[in-house]
């Protein structure tokens, strides 16, 4: 049954690698990656349960936060095509009390 699930999201995985290669557009691209990288953890994660190692699991998890780190900067690089832009714009001098 694992191995079911196992080949399942391999198989995912092959058609989110299709959907970042011919995706129409950026975004299209960048969330194919995106969930390319969610794909992976759940294979790092069944992986570990299948071979009885506690530890891909800390590996799972890391390689979530950094896919999701990663994903927000790409995504902030392309809106404003820098990374010198903050993420929370002040208001100029319109302060409403």
């Amino acid at each position: 049954m694992i191995a079911a699930a196992l080949i399942a999201v391999l198989v995912g995985m092959a058609l989110l690698l299709i959907r970042a290669f011919i995706g129409p557009t950026l975004y299209d691209r960048v969330l194919a990656v995106n969930s390319f990288g969610t794909k992976t953890v759940l294979a790092l994660g069944l992986l570990g349960f299948v071979m009885k190692r506690p530890e891909f699991l800390d590996i799972a998890l890391t390689y979530a936060l950094i896919n999701f780190i990663s994903t927000i900067a790409i995504l902030k690089f392309f809106r404003y095509r820098s990374f010198q832009v903050p993420l929370a714009r002040r208001m100029g001098g319109n302060s409403n009390g």
